[in-house]
């Protein structure tokens, strides 16, 4: 079942940033030859227009694939003879189209739960926190630069600057007032700590309310995504504590098993959780300056925007072959470093 719920998921949400290319193509009159869901041999398909739209063998991916995307074609309507700007749309779309899609999902999720307010709801004796002046309902609002609207971008904050200094904005009484902690670190849990426990209280809100927070609960998984790379990049984690496919099914089948106790709205309210996450992470992903990413082809564009000439189609063309050889081989690196973790 959760194999099932997981392919579900994916298939979801890589369907809604195909969405956005196929959308955004049909608005800018750009030819799109195949619209499918999945990868390898076709398994169902139908043509409907000038579009075939088709199912793959692979459970993973997807494509909108348009007339002259990879290559020269003197058709009117191909992709490489619209405007810079109309390209540039297209291929911003799909990662766009995973943010608002995250923001929908998090507007449910909020309805249905409500938000987790950083209200501290104990200051733990011998830590900075209680030297600080931190004491019980104070409302931490700001970490340095970092606003703070849930209470678990406090705990997150400290994980991704561990031992840094941390300048703490808080209201207390609606005032606001400002303090400097030092986090000790802890030995048992191996994590710097400020010392001071959050409510974990969810509070039910107005529908603007919930609107504005579901913003912030797309930007926390934004600011997740990009820390976490950050990471990866100083060297802080290694590849191999990177997830794929294969981990991310785990993920969802625990938390799947995890929920089941609990009833059929709680195993909802987890996926949703968790699609938001996967839809956020994907938006940044295909972000990334990479060859053969939406990102990568963005620069490209751009790079074309600013000079008034198209880079040659031919070795743009093999620039992102090159991408997405060394995409596929990290791909398998990661499926294989998965499976190893699957028997440990």
């Amino acid at each position: 079942m959760s194999l099932i719920i997981a392919i579900i998921m994916f298939s979801f949400i890589i369907l809604f940033h195909e969405l956005g290319h196929f959308l955004l193509a049909k608005k800018n009159g750009i030819r799109v030859n195949e619209f499918c869901l999945g990868m390898g041999p076709t398994l169902f398909g139908v043509t409907k227009g000038e579009t075939k739209y088709s199912i793959k063998l692979l459970p993973f991916g997807g494509a909108c694939m348009m007339e002259g995307e990879d290559g020269e074609s003197n058709d009117d309507r191909a992709f490489g003879n619209k405007s810079v700007w109309a390209r540039i749309s297209v291929v911003a779309a799909g990662p766009v189209f995973n943010f608002i899609l995250a923001f929908i999902l998090a507007v449910i999720l909020i309805s249905c739960i409500g938000i987790d307010r950083p209200v501290v709801s104990e200051v733990m004796e011998g830590y900075s926190a209680e030297e600080a002046g931190l004491k019980e309902n104070d409302v931490i609002v700001k970490i340095n630069h970092k606003s703070v609207h849930f209470y678990r971008e406090v705990s997150m904050y400290t994980f991704f600057h561990p031992g840094e200094t941390l300048e703490v904005t808080y209201l207390r009484d609606g005032e606001k007032q400002k303090t400097v902690i030092e986090p000790s670190y802890d030995e048992e849990s191996g994590r710097y700590l400020l010392g001071i426990r959050t409510k974990y209280e969810r509070e039910k809100c107005n529908i603007l309310t919930n609107l504005k927070y579901s913003v912030y609960e797309v930007n926390y998984w934004i600011w997740t995504t990009m820390q976490s790379l950050r990471m990866l990049i100083t060297g802080k984690v290694s590849v191999n504590e990177l997830s794929g496919p294969v981990g991310i099914v785990k993920t969802i089948g625990d938390t799947y098993e995890e929920s089941k106790s609990d009833g059929v709205f709680y195993i909802f309210l987890n996926m949703l959780n968790f699609s938001i996450l996967l839809s956020a992470n994907l938006g940044v992903m295909n972000l990334i300056p990479l060859p053969a990413l939406d990102g990568g082809r963005l620069i490209f564009l751009l790079m074309e925007a600013v000079r008034g000439k198209r880079v040659d189609p031919e070795k743009e063309g093999m620039v992102h072959f090159v991408g997405i050889m060394i995409l596929m081989g990290l791909m398998v690196l990661v499926m294989i470093n998965d499976i190893r973790k699957l028997f440990i």
